[in-house]
């Protein structure tokens, strides 16, 4: 369990940070850009959820299970796997989370109005936080599979998944809020040309 006492500790006063196998990274690390925008993705969904609290409680409560998940992410990320022997047993993301997401995804897809277009960011504003939402995340990802892509570090391939799913779930969360799709702006190619 996690025991937080002091908030300060003035160790990373010279730009690193501790990953929770003990070693110190610099705070512009990949692997630390990657776990920290997983955490900007979930401040996001945080600021969504003040617009889905009252109004869309089946999805807020998808939202709440999708932040304690982002949370195992980001403690997946912070504790790569090296090979070497660290005493615990990691915190890693799983298929069944992934699952779960997609099971949540179907649930709210099956009333959607189908697209003929690509959707604009807006809407309600709970769309409109959504969709910001989705963007963070997309740009997790990216960072994943960027430094998935080092020889030298491991990205659990679950945990890719599971982001990208979320984005996923997010957009169709967005369109959900957006009166199942009825409310969504959408994309008019060359319109104001």
């Amino acid at each position: 369990m996690v025991k937080l006492n002091k908030i300060y500790t003035r160790t990373g006063d010279d730009g690193t940070t501790g990953l929770g196998t003990g070693e110190r990274r610099l705070k512009s690390d990949l692997r630390v850009d990657a776990y920290g925008t997983v955490d900007e993705a979930n401040a996001c969904i945080g600021m969504a959820r003040v617009h889905t609290a009252q109004s869309y409680q089946a999805i807020d409560a998808m939202l709440a299970r999708i932040q304690n998940d982002l949370f195992d992410l980001g403690a997946d990320l912070a504790v790569p796997d090296d090979g070497k022997p660290l005493g615990y047993e990691p915190l890693r993301i799983v298929a069944a989370q992934t699952d779960r997401v997609e099971r949540d995804i179907d649930l709210l897809n099956k009333d959607l109005r189908p697209l003929k277009s690509f959707v604009l960011n807006g809407g309600t504003p709970a769309a409109a936080a959504l969709h910001l939402a989705r963007t963070v995340a997309r740009r997790a990802e990216r960072l994943m599979v960027a430094l998935a892509q080092d020889p030298a570090e491991h990205v659990n391939h679950d945990g890719l998944k599971y982001i990208n799913r979320v984005s996923d779930f997010l957009f169709v969360a967005a369109r959900a809020v957006n009166d199942n799709g009825n409310a969504d702006v959408l994309w008019v190619p060359g319109k104001n040309r």
